[in-house]
């Protein structure tokens, strides 16, 4: 028995032996000619889904980790108060319905009264020249038109204002319609829950943050490197991410974001010696991440390689991998 928990032990410290000296080789020793590395992590996007309006949250229809797609329905909201909004929203358009089509049939009177005492008028100034009829009759019939005239400049304003009215009703019931839509928080986009930030029942303010979401087709990795290497990565330049869960399997990405300024490197790189010094923040998207899901999770440490020679070409071991 001893022997053999000799041996294992002996093959189980070969096999780290192994690893460790991989990792050192590709991660430690230096990079290639013509090219630069550094330490760092993958990352993606991540999507705050938050309320729009302050309320209480009803239902929240997805678990951390669940992989959702854009416009999925993620949680609801209590509507009731915004239903009976709606409710009285439909009633006041209504009623301001009604009162337009009131104000027309006033206006098509006014307009009819205006024509018949306009013709009076007329008919009464051609009979006065005969002497038919005396001239207080005529000021009668003009005072009945300008009458007329005056009802219906007044019928022609409230059609003015009952038009403004139905507006306003309109806009009130299309306002309180985007509420209830707002009320189920949508997916803004494809990726997968990381955290779920409330639980029915919960109120929140506006703006409350209710899910968070990881766009896995957004994947890429920052990374930092002094003023002398990140001064001749071109944006576009090609790249490899090494994961160290997957030391054998680099990952295809191009570097889309040179920082235009130095910082000092934070912590999360992993030697002192580089975070004492001023470098610039760099970024590797992941080509193709759909390809890689499976591989590169957000979070998982690594070494980015970038090509800074055009000419120079990529050694076998950083090949890029395809997965089948």
């Amino acid at each position: 028995m001893r022997r053999l928990l000799l041996v294992i032990v002996l093959l189980g410290a070969a096999a780290l032996a192994a690893r460790f000296a991989w990792l050192n080789f590709s991660a430690n020793s230096g990079a290639p000619p013509g090219f630069a590395m550094s330490n760092g992590r993958t990352e993606a996007t991540e999507v705050i889904v938050a309320t729009k309006l302050a309320g209480r949250v009803a239902e929240v229809k997805v678990d951390e980790g669940d992989e959702v797609r854009q416009g999925d329905v993620l949680a609801r909201m209590d509507t009731r108060e915004l239903e009976a909004a709606f409710a009285q929203a439909w009633a006041d358009q209504r009623r301001a319905e009604e009162h337009l089509r009131y104000v027309d049939a006033l206006l098509a009177q006014s307009q009819s009264e205006l024509e018949l005492a306009e013709k009076s008028f007329q008919r009464a100034t051609r009979l006065l020249t005969t002497r038919s009829i005396s001239e207080d009759q005529v000021d009668e019939a003009r005072t009945r038109q300008q009458v007329a005239t005056s009802a219906l400049q007044a019928v022609r304003v409230q059609r003015v204002e009952a038009e403004a009215a139905v507006a306003a009703a309109q806009a009130k019931v299309a306002q309180v319609r985007v509420q209830l839509d707002d009320s189920s928080l949508k997916a803004p986009r494809s990726g997968r829950i990381e955290f779920r930030l409330a639980e029915p029942g919960e109120v929140l303010g506006a703006g409350g943050r209710v899910l968070t979401l990881l766009d896995l087709d957004d994947a890429f990795m920052t990374f930092f490197l002094p003023e002398q290497e990140a001064g001749q990565v071109a944006i576009g330049a090609e790249a490899r991410i090494v994961l160290d869960a997957f030391p054998t399997r680099p990952i295809a990405a191009r570097i889309s974001f040179v920082a235009s300024e130095a910082q000092f490197t934070p912590k999360t790189v992993e030697t002192a010696h580089e975070r004492q010094k001023l470098s610039f923040r760099l970024k590797a998207q992941i080509d193709v991440p759909q390809k890689y899901r499976a591989f590169a999770k957000p979070g998982l440490p690594g070494v980015c390689y970038v090509r800074l020679d055009p000419a120079a070409e990529w050694p076998g071991w950083l090949a890029a991998w395809k997965p089948e």
